[in-house]
């Protein structure tokens, strides 16, 4: 037996529910709950009875969104269902999708299809009456205007909706059909010829070819036409017959019943009723991918520290607009040594991660100060945040500068910095690609600018992590085949109809980062985005040579897995990043304490350092090359910038001494000896600045330098000289002419230059956009149902009428209220009350009282769900519950 005759069999033969919102109330809580899990829209607010329920299911908004999150074969079928008659039996909508011919792929998907569509309340009625919801219909049926997606147009009743009689019934004749008595037959006749393969086969054998030939181009959409006033002969063969029906002045269609005898039966050209599988690239061993991604993870972090390092002691400015400038992101990508889409990329994730913001945007942020989480009550403000407030006022620009985050995030171990960042990245919905393309309004997209989300970036990105995690480990994926599985799984809806069209073959994917993408292509985007997160997965070491590595399957853990947008919590992702940073350590090196020293003034650090190492050699030395080692240079400058921070030759000697394996060369001793021995010969002070020197032979040989008439000498005694320079501009000019001046203070003491970190602000990392509400988790789910199923008892039980008030409460009296409410409590039967609460709003409640005393009434509120209590004096009125048919009692 057939998968569709088992799914017949199984369904009952009664028509089923009236409505929708019956249709909803047949259902378990169980099925109630797939519902609202699987559309989390209708949860906000919490429907209060199942007619709402059903209203706001029905509602265009809501039906959009949940046709937007199916996969392509339900998507199909819904369209299907929305050029069938209405209501369509099982087997109308089978023969749509299988055609003539039938399709034993179709048949056996559709009642699992069928099934997902009744979930999620898209499909409902009995098996014989199956009805799309009306809003559903709409949005996918064709129109006069414009075909359905599946390329159809109006049927032959809603093309010749406006046609005078007599023009049907001439057309009837040249189709070679009788003449009938009024319009509503001779329509259902034309449909009925039209509808009949045969007799269409039969009437298109006298057709000119150049009319065959226009059937063909319109039979698979789109099905509209343009002709002149005076069309052509095979044009006007098809006018005659009706094989093409006038819309608008100038336009005709290929009506549905004929368009569906020359497709064989097939709503669409190309079913799809199983996803397609995802390709294997290439396959390598685990371990290999381990280590590959363990490389790039330690490579991102020391990106995103070098970025940090940069901007530590204030980065580029703020854009008017918000965002870097192309001149600061070009510098940015020069200091990392990337191009600059991926400088973009690190900024981004930089950002996101809470480890940088502007200066002066946190004031910006919150306009209300009880906002605020730097403002007490009394709107007190810390010192920063002033001088925050300060610099905007007066003029001076904002600029990106690290947050204090970064210096926690600094002192973790690196598996840990690393998890921090992934965290991050995996549901951010901004898209750093796009920066360098326009916006819907032509304007440049620029790094931590706005206009940048994309609320379908999280969904894509982990979408593909989980595509990836269902092959075997060290298997790449192919991405042409991954991006093919996303289109199927989640199929594009633009405004117009789709066309059907066979796709050409796509030979494979070149993923290129950044470049933007077009405002209005959301199929463009969608590509794009998986593009994206290949590409970012493997610079982040999520992925090691193009396949899921471990520590990257513990990302989508059941732990920390979403359902939606909303399951982030911090607990789950706390112990997300734990499981990550563990599988992540081991395959990151040991920081190094130890460096090897040449003779050609460089250092070998042959792995990381530790910290401290590495900030004190960034200081004495520059760094001259990155990769597996790290190659640092001393020279002169570097010297002397390590004398500057107040060290002195010894303790550098000591520090080369205890931190080289190799022996301290004798070239990089006398190196720091010759710049030491220079170093603060010469003093300058601000007198506006001044230079003193007890050796006057050295004051003699500047005042004689032509490179120092810039900075306007003038010697004010032996071992003195005045400049109208600032102290900064001589000692840049000193230092230009081979000399090496030292700073001094107003006591005459060195001044020690240390590099000033400037910190924003505290601030929270920016919240993603997400796409609609959060998927609820299962306490909301229960809750939610036993509102909805509460509130419809109380909407849907019955009550006694009176003469008083029919169709609604009576007026009581407070003493028969009263006594009214104390004979239910003895009998425990439920009454309804009406109720005006403190803010004078009347309602009406089901209540089962329990006890009265004391002015009040305490029962359990059927409508609510729950007990409550009730002042006598603000019940209205009482009414007793209808008698119940036999057998039947009133649920509590």
């Amino acid at each position: 037996m057939s998968a569709e005759q088992q799914h017949r069999d199984g369904q009952a033969a009664d028509p089923g529910p009236r409505s929708l919102a019956q249709a909803l109330r047949e259902r378990d809580d169980a099925s109630l709950g797939a519902l609202l899990r699987s559309r989390p829209d209708l949860l906000h607010p919490v429907p209060t009875d199942v007619t709402q329920l059903a209203t706001r299911a029905g509602t265009r908004a809501s039906v959009l969104r949940a046709l937007e999150h199916l996969d392509r074969f339900a998507l199909q079928a819904a369209e299907a269902l929305a050029v069938a008659p209405d209501p369509a039996s099982y087997q109308e909508l089978l023969d749509l999708l299988a055609g003539d011919d039938g399709d034993e792929e179709v048949a056996g998907a559709l009642p699992a299809t069928v099934a997902l569509l009744r979930e999620r309340a898209l499909v409902w009625g009995g098996e014989d009456r199956l009805r799309l919801v009306r809003t559903a219909r709409e949005l996918l049926a064709p129109s006069a205007s414009h075909s359905s997606p599946t390329g159809l147009g109006p049927s032959v009743a809603e093309a010749t909706s406006g046609m005078s009689p007599g023009r049907i019934q001439a057309i009837l004749t040249a189709a070679g059909l009788p003449h009938t008595h009024d319009t509503v037959s001779a329509v259902a006749a034309l449909s009925g010829l039209f509808a009949d393969r045969e007799r269409v086969a039969e009437l298109l054998e006298g057709a000119p070819e150049a009319s065959r030939e226009v059937l063909t181009r319109l039979v698979w959409g789109p099905p509209y036409g343009q002709v002149t006033a005076e069309p052509a002969a095979h044009l006007r063969w098809l006018l005659d017959r009706g094989l093409l029906l006038p819309t608008t002045p100038g336009t005709v269609v290929l009506p549905r019943e004929a368009a569906l005898s020359l497709r064989g039966g097939r709503a669409h050209r190309v079913p799809e009723p199983t996803r397609p599988l995802v390709a294997v690239a290439a396959g390598r061993k685990p371990q290999v991918v381990d280590a590959a991604a363990g490389g790039q993870a330690l490579a991102a972090l020391d990106t995103v520290e070098e970025l940090l390092r940069s901007w530590d002691e204030g980065g580029p400015a703020v854009l008017r607009a918000g965002g870097l400038s192309i001149r600061d992101l070009k510098r940015t990508a020069t200091v990392l040594e990337v191009p600059e889409p991926v400088a973009a990329f690190w900024v981004e994730l930089a950002y996101a991660a809470g480890l940088i913001a502007s200066d002066g945007g946190y004031v910006e942020e919150h306009h209300d100060r009880h906002d605020r989480p730097d403002a007490d009550a009394e709107g007190y403000e810390d010192e920063e945040t002033r001088d925050a407030r300060t610099r905007r006022r007066s003029g001076e620009a904002e600029h990106y500068a690290p947050t204090p985050e970064y210096d926690a995030w600094r002192d973790l171990p690196p598996a840990e910095r690393w998890a921090w960042l992934l965290e991050a990245w995996l549901p951010g919905t901004r898209a750093p690609g796009l920066i360098g393309g326009r916006d819907g309004r032509d304007r440049t997209l620029s790094a931590l600018g706005p206009g940048l989300d994309r609320s379908p970036a999280p969904e894509v990105r982990r979408r593909v992590l989980e595509l990836m995690a269902g092959l075997e480990p060290g298997q790449a994926p192919d991405p042409a085949t991954l991006l093919e599985r996303l289109r199927w799984e989640r199929p594009l809806r633009s405004a117009g109809p789709r066309r059907e069209q066979p796709e050409p073959p796509r030979t494979g994917v070149r993923p290129a980062y950044g470049g933007g993408v077009a405002a209005n292509d959301p199929e463009a985007l969608r590509t794009k985005l998986t593009e994206w997160a290949l590409l970012e997965a493997e610079m982040l070491g999520v992925t090691g040579r193009g396949a899921l590595a471990t520590h990257g399957r513990a990302l989508l853990g059941a732990e920390g897995r979403s359902e939606g947008a909303g399951a982030g919590t911090a607990a789950a992702g706390s112990a997300r990043a734990a499981v990550v940073a563990a599988l992540l350590a081991p395959l990151l090196p040991e920081p190094l304490d130890h460096v090897l020293l040449q003779a050609d003034l460089t250092a070998v650090a042959p792995g990381p350092l530790v910290r401290p190492l590495a900030e004190a050699l960034g200081v004495l030395a520059d760094v001259e090359s990155k990769g597996g080692a790290t190659v640092y240079r001393f020279t002169p400058g570097s010297v002397r910038r390590a004398l500057d921070a107040g060290r002195s030759a010894t303790e550098l000697h000591a520090f080369l001494d205890r931190h080289s394996r190799t022996p301290v060369p004798q070239p990089l001793t006398y190196l720091i000896d010759d710049v030491a021995r220079r170093h603060g010969l010469l003093r300058v002070g601000a007198a506006s600045s001044y230079v003193r020197c007890d050796d006057e032979s050295v004051l003699d040989e500047i005042l004689a330098d032509r490179r120092a008439t810039a900075l306007r000498l003038r010697r004010l005694a032996p071992t003195v000289v005045a400049a109208q320079a600032d102290p900064r501009t001589l000692i840049e000019g000193l230092r230009a002419m081979g000399f090496a001046p030292a700073a001094e203070s107003a006591e005459g003491d060195v001044m020690i230059a240390r590099p000033h970190a400037h910190r924003t602000p505290p601030r929270t990392p920016p919240a993603p956009v997400p796409d609609g509400p959060p998927a609820p988790d299962t306490t909301l789910l229960t809750a939610a149902v036993r509102a909805v199923r509460a509130g419809d008892r109380a909407a849907t039980a019955p009550r006694k009428e009176t003469p008083q008030a029919p169709g609604g409460l009576p007026r009581t009296s407070p003493a028969d209220t009263l006594a009214t409410v104390q004979a239910a409590a003895m009998t425990g039967e439920s009454v309804w009350i009406g109720h005006v609460n403190a803010e004078g709003a009347a309602s009406q409640r089901l209540l089962a009282p329990l006890r009265v005393e004391g002015g009040y009434v305490t029962g359990y509120d059927h409508t609510a769900d729950e007990v409550r209590t009730y002042a006598l004096h603000r019940i209205t009125g009482v009414a007793e519950l209808a008698d119940e048919p036999d057998g039947a009692e009133p649920a509590r």
